[in-house]
């Protein structure tokens, strides 16, 4: 058995984290820190602020909540993929309860992984940057 290609990831790549809430962050926060390689990491609490960070630089990885003060991630989603400038961009939502409805919206959106936030690990980030999967996939 051949092992298994990691992810190249370099400290030039950024991860945004749209998430508001601060334990979930830290939490992803970790996880993307346990990747193979270093990755930047931006948090922006509110899709206002994932805009904000999205127009400011290039990124790499979004990991997306879907209930969020300002909007529904799922609905994000969708308009980063009719976005020229974001639609190549991997999305991972995180969520605590996902439900059949944000699974549509999130396949609809290209959404590569849709996760329990008890389930998020490092093998979906490697993953999603090495660009193996292209829908959504339920955690194994």
């Amino acid at each position: 058995m051949q092992p298994q290609a990691t992810a190249q990831i370099t400290p030039d790549q950024t991860c945004l984290i749209v998430e508001d809430s601060e334990f979930d962050q830290a939490m992803m926060t970790r996880v993307v820190g346990r990747s193979h390689g270093k990755m930047h990491v931006e948090v922006a609490s509110t899709l206002e602020s994932a805009r904000a960070a999205l127009d400011a630089g290039q990124v790499s990885l979004i990991l997306l909540d879907n209930n969020l003060p300002d909007g529904i991630g799922a609905n994000f989603a969708l308009e980063l993929a009719s976005d020229p400038k974001h639609a190549a961009t991997p999305v991972i939502m995180v969520s605590d309860w996902p439900t059949p409805f944000m699974w549509e919206k999130a396949a609809s959106a290209g959404v590569l992984y849709v996760v329990n936030k008890a389930e998020f690990g490092v093998r979906y980030v490697e993953q999603a940057l090495r660009g193996k999967q292209r829908k959504p996939l339920r955690p194994s």
